[in-house]
């Protein structure tokens, strides 16, 4: 299963569900690649730590390949890295990635991701972080992919946003890849005990959008984790986060 997280708003935790579901997907014994589309390289830096500026070559070389004609094309594992965790590797994002796009744009190759990943046999899960803009590498990542996960923090500012998105996908998917589907909004750092996230989140069940039972709570464990580089599963496997985690990838699962 190939899927993309996704959201035009920046700081609602993109990288950091990337991450934790694609350990859990390891964990489990599925090999599993996550493609990191974001120039800030925040999934890179979580799984590979301080590593990660020696992981080359990464994303911005696979996509530098579009613009160039070789006798020899390079293979696309080739900009694949294992990460410590067992079963999980990395196409690891590079600031080069915001020089390209206009390039890249421009010499239309959005399906460019889509084609190297019918390649990818071997993986069982794809989780694929991206930029908070609807721009070409999140465009690529929709295209490619089946599988929407939409990550929603309970606020007026990110409710108005949502619908814009939902609105950009549905297009993308008439227009470029009919498999492509919203898998659902996950409620993230979310407070029980305030009344308003609670308030939104019943307004948007019942407007029928795909908003998802597993919550995940708002906690320092993430902060922590970031800095260790290690998701939370493998951090503070019995922490109530983790539990969370466990609970959102079963429920995706299905």
């Amino acid at each position: 299963m190939r899927r993309v997280v996704f959201n035009q708003k920046g700081g609602v935790g993109k990288s950091t569900i990337v991450c934790n579901l694609a350990a859990i997907s390891a964990s489990e014994g599925l090999r599993t690649l996550v493609i990191d589309l974001d120039a800030q390289a925040n999934s890179t830096q979580y799984l590979l730590g301080p590593q990660a500026s020696e992981a080359h070559p990464t994303v911005a070389g696979f996509f530098e390949t579009a613009l160039t004609f070789s006798f020899r094309p390079v293979e696309v594992t080739s900009f694949i890295h294992p990460t410590p965790f067992e079963n999980l590797d990395i196409m690891p994002a590079h600031p080069d990635l915001d020089a390209l796009h206009g390039k890249l744009e421009s010499r239309y190759k959005i399906y460019k991701l889509r084609d190297a990943l019918n390649e990818l046999d071997m993986y069982d899960a794809v989780y694929i972080d991206t930029p908070p803009a609807l721009n070409f590498y999140t465009r690529s990542a929709l295209i490619a992919v089946e599988r929407c996960l939409i990550p929603f923090d309970c606020d007026d500012f990110s409710r108005r946003a949502l619908y814009t998105l939902l609105e950009n996908v549905k297009e993308i998917q008439q227009d470029h890849n009919v498999a492509l589907e919203v898998e659902g909004i996950v409620i993230n750092q979310f407070q029980p005990r305030a009344s308003l996230p609670q308030k939104l989140v019943d307004e948007l069940v019942s407007e029928g959008l795909p908003v998802l039972a597993s919550r995940l709570s708002s906690s320092v464990k993430i902060r922590e984790s970031h800095q260790q580089a290690t998701p939370v599963i493998h951090l503070d496997p019995g922490h109530k986060l983790s539990q969370e985690y466990r609970a959102l990838h079963r429920e995706l699962a299905g």
